[in-house]
């Protein structure tokens, strides 16, 4: 059902809003807040959604200080990179345009719409798919943005995407618990998906207490696998809450030959955001044929591989950015049946962003912080 004129389909919505403006690349003082930011207008094919909570991610903090830049070779940072190259500091090679409000995890309301887009959608609790595929070539990965990346995201009181990328919910969770899902949760289910992780199998998730950990926790056990999560000892009661089999402390001298030993042998699946110096070590953690997967190095992004460990090994390395729509059309999914629940770590206003991702830095928490709109 077409709806000509998006705006004039709800006139309270106001001209401007309060947004949280990244004005360049470097620490959070780069972060701006205002309250006389233009509300985006929906184009044909788009829905404007009044955001009642986005959470913070990785994505974020990556793009704030340049960290995608090839120029960088040490791990994830809140402060900028001297050494990041202005014009390759995004995810895709690419320079970003400033100044850009950030956000991939949207949880809101559909206020309006635009022409050929679905009118129905108005007054709908929304999630928001954060990658902006090419309208004529979806599957085309080279041509897809994300979400406060390429295009203006959920740090703000309103944003406009296409309707192809906004997903309705029917859930008793809150907006705040929501707004955890999009960027690590999908991230997750996508990682899974690449190895295509089966009943039976077993995975070891080195990272498991932050927002992606926790998701690839849960979703495993969806998918029937033995779980082996390894974090710091003191976050080992809320990873062990998530419903693991085993929980390994990263602190265990020779982390990973107690991994192997707590799973009774090699694993089928390592589902690594960790990456940095023990990336190696974890290859020898696989069954011949065993699959590696990442999505992220917060310990580094540069590593050695011997060759031999590969090939001799029959192993599978998998990266995992872009994925299908059914990727995160299935996250819905799980989320509506309620078989997984959100770990919401801690929440912030839109006016202490910058506190919220120093404390995303510091990785202290378990699960997921949110920015309350």
């Amino acid at each position: 059902m077409p709806q000509d004129g998006g705006m004039a389909a709800n006139p309270s919505v106001p001209r401007t809003m309060r947004a949280a403006l990244l004005l360049g690349n470097g620490g959070p003082e780069m972060l701006v807040v205002r309250n006389d930011v233009a509300v985006p207008e929906p184009q044909a094919g788009e829905a404007l959604i009044r955001i009642a909570a986005c959470g913070v991610n990785n994505t974020d903090i990556n793009t704030r200080v340049g960290w995608y830049s090839r120029s960088v070779r040490s791990g994830t940072s809140g402060d900028g990179f001297a050494e990041s190259q202005t014009d390759d500091a995004t995810w895709g090679k690419g320079g970003l345009a400033f100044p850009r409000i950030q956000g991939a995890d949207i949880c809101g309301t559909v206020v309006a719409v635009g022409d050929d887009a679905d009118a129905d959608l108005i007054g709908r609790r929304v999630l928001v798919d954060p990658w902006i595929r090419d309208e004529h070539d979806p599957a085309d990965r080279t041509l897809a943005g994300y979400l406060g990346s390429e295009h203006d995201g959920g740090f703000a009181e309103y944003c406009a995407v296409p309707v192809r990328n906004v997903h309705p919910v029917v859930s008793r969770l809150s907006d705040v618990e929501l707004a955890t899902f999009a960027c690590s949760w999908s991230t997750a289910a996508h990682m899974l998906q690449r190895v295509d992780l089966t009943a039976g199998q077993s995975i070891a998730v080195p990272g498991a207490s932050g927002g992606v950990g926790s998701a690839l926790v849960q979703l495993a056990k969806v998918r029937g696998a033995r779980v082996v999560a390894v974090a710091g000892a003191a976050k080992l009661d809320e990873v062990r809450a998530l419903g693991p089999d085993e929980v390994i402390a990263r602190e265990t001298p020779d982390l990973v030959r107690a991994v192997v030993e707590a799973n009774g042998g090699p694993l089928d699946v390592v589902a690594d955001i960790v990456g940095g110096p023990g990336f190696v070590e974890w290859l020898d953690a696989l069954v011949r044929g065993g699959r590696y997967v990442t999505s992220g190095a917060i310990a580094g992004p540069v590593v050695e591989l011997d060759l031999r460990t590969l090939y001799l090994n029959d192993l599978e390395l998998y990266g995992a950015t872009v994925y299908g729509p059914q990727v995160f059309a299935d996250l819905v999914g799980h989320i509506e049946r309620g078989e997984v629940r959100p770990v919401v770590a801690g929440t912030y206003p839109l006016e202490r962003i910058d506190e919220a991702q120093a404390a995303f830095v510091e990785k202290r928490h378990t699960g997921n912080l949110v920015i309350t709109i």
